[in-house]
């Protein structure tokens, strides 16, 4: 039967969009194909859209159903999963016999393998095209795994994550066409015939890829990972966090739906749900069948994978410990608003919020005049609470947390040093069974031993340190020391001073850290744009692998050259 998505059909729907997404990782440039504005969606908006009623009839749909993806090896279902805002999701995913799913998964290799860069790109812009008609429902479905609100969950989990996904399928099919086709080689010989050859040259998958979903951001941490493996010509296996199941597994059916109509085997994307306290990650990562491991997540799991996998090529994003040099500013209110901002969304529960504000115990100099360290903590919980005095903005922009682990830690961050600014409960109305928090900040002092131990170490959560240091040079050798031992997704710096901020820039091409400087505005430190800003160096403690870069892709495939005879 022929396929319903000819070649023909997706290079006229997807290749324009394939050429704006290859110029704009080469340029730099703002672009975005996926509107951030709900109401950009459904009737008056993109074709075929859902509208905002429709997204969330589409979730309603999908609770307390049987989510059947009609893949092979299916030897029971499992689910479980409850929103962090309280209700029970009551879906179920089919549970795979890894003996039979992955001979099928490695069988749908071939042809995909022989269709080519560019037809294996189309066919992935054709998936997040289906993605993106459904952003609506798919926000709701990452605002009832992660916690996130329900804007953040809309655009993070939708536009956002949809543009780092392509941004992966840009940089697989450059680096893939980096080397032609084929060549025609003739070496001369002098008085003798030269010697020809003919060669060919084709982007051989390494095998099954595995991505281990994460609780926080399923689609924007996953999407990276999915579409280069697949895009460079690998089968994906996608095993979810199993409080986050329900965006990614949306994912995989979509997928499934976009292969099978475009003429090739489904089982290239596939879902590895896990039942209660299986933890089959490991299990999964050992199999000699996969090839390829993406991974957000802990320290602790992220360093065994780099151990153990040995059979893959492992890409792993796991904590650090972001840090900010407080030295000088010529905008006080806008370090502080920017700030509060960047220390409230999501309540602190992204791998790129600051944790430790390293400040002058002498003080900073402002437009606003001189600030002490004491001025400077409390300025900055005052406009903590001024964010946060409403409730109902609160909840807008602080979410739920993401689970019971968080809401430890920033209970256990109060008795760590002085409060600063004390975490208070948000009541949501909408759901009371939410736990809403705001961020504590705590005083700690650079030069006493036992405060070390908390200022490096990662705090997952709403929790900030106001860390005290003797001078603007002891902050930015403590930044260097932090980087380089703990990690760091993020590095900002507030400073008028020409050579603070050399040596801190300094420190960040040493030590591999992407740096902000004097942010003010409407751009935070924890936010980073597709096709522009790259997420992670891959140089640091924190992640050994940047999204997106060329190197993201170009390992998951090797050039495999067949030389014949002219």
């Amino acid at each position: 039967m022929a396929a319903e998505l000819s070649p023909h059909l997706l290079s006229e729907k997807h290749r324009p969009t394939l050429d704006q997404a290859l110029d704009a990782i080469r340029t730099r440039a703002y672009w975005s194909p996926h509107p951030e504005h709900p109401k950009a969606y459904g009737e008056g908006g993109a074709p075929g859209s859902l509208s905002a009623a429709e997204g969330k009839a589409a979730f309603d749909a999908v609770l307390n159903t049987r989510l059947d993806l009609g893949q092979p090896g299916t030897d029971g279902w499992t689910g479980g999963e409850i929103s962090p805002y309280g209700p029970e999701l009551g879906v179920e995913y089919p549970h795979a016999d890894l003996d039979v799913l992955l001979p099928a998964m490695r069988a749908a290799m071939p042809a995909w393998r022989a269709a080519g860069p560019e037809t294996r790109a189309l066919v992935c812009l054709e998936i997040l095209a289906r993605i993106s008609a459904r952003t609506h429902e798919f926000a709701h479905a990452v605002m009832h795994t992660s916690g996130q609100a329900f804007m953040m969950a809309f655009q993070a989990g939708g536009p956002h994550a949809q543009d780092r996904g392509l941004e992966a399928v840009a940089y697989a099919y450059e680096e893939q066409i980096r080397t032609p086709a084929s060549a025609d080689w003739s070496k001369p010989q002098g008085k003798r015939d030269p010697l020809r050859l003919q060669k060919s040259f084709t982007a051989a998958p390494r095998g099954i890829s595995l991505l281990i979903g994460c609780n926080t951001f399923p689609t924007w941490n996953g999407y990276p990972g999915l579409f280069a493996s697949l895009a460079t010509g690998n089968p994906v296996l996608v095993k979810p966090h199993p409080r986050a199941v329900l965006p990614l597994a949306l994912t995989v059916q979509l997928a499934r739906e976009v292969l099978a109509e475009s003429g090739f085997d489904p089982d290239l994307v596939a879902l590895a749900a896990e039942r209660p306290g299986e933890g089959i990650a490991k299990t999964l990562a050992l199999r000699p069948e996969i090839k390829i491991i993406d991974y957000t997540g802990s320290t602790a799991f992220g360093d065994w994978l780099e151990t153990n996998a040995r059979q893959a090529q492992v890409y792993t994003e796991k904590a650090g410990v972001n840090t900010i040099v407080l030295d000088s500013t010529d905008d006080y209110r806008g370090m502080l608003s920017n700030l509060a901002f960047s220390l409230s969304l999501y309540s602190g529960q992204m791998c790129t919020t600051p944790q430790n504000l390293l400040i002058p115990r002498d003080g900073i100099t402002t437009d606003a005049g001189d600030k002490t360290y004491d001025d400077v903590v409390a300025d900055i919980a005052a406009a903590v609470t001024g964010l946060l005095g409403d409730d109902a903005r609160a909840n807008a922009l602080l979410g739920a947390l993401v689970n019971p682990d968080v809401k430890a830690r920033l209970e256990a961050a109060a008795d760590l040093g002085e409060v600063a600014l004390p975490s208070r409960e948000v009541a949501n109305p909408e759901f009371p069974d939410a736990v809403v928090r705001t961020p504590v900040v705590v005083k700690l002092d650079a030069t006493k031993p036992d405060d070390e131990q908390h200022y490096l170490s990662e705090c997952f959560g709403p929790v900030a340190f106001a860390v005290a240091v003797d001078s603007p040079a002891d902050a930015v050798e403590l930044l260097r020391r932090t980087v380089r031992d703990k990690g760091a997704m993020t590095v900002g710096a507030y400073t008028t001073s020409p050579e603070v901020e050399r040596a801190v820039e300094d420190v960040c091409l040493d030590e591999s850290a992407q740096l902000s400087l004097n942010l003010t505005g409407g751009v935070y430190v924890n936010q980073t744009a597709a096709f522009s800003d790259f997420h992670g160096s891959g140089g640091n403690p924190a992640a050994n692998a940047a999204l997106c870069d060329g190197a993201f892709v170009s390992n998951r495939f090797r050039m495999v050259e067949v030389r014949r005879q002219a």
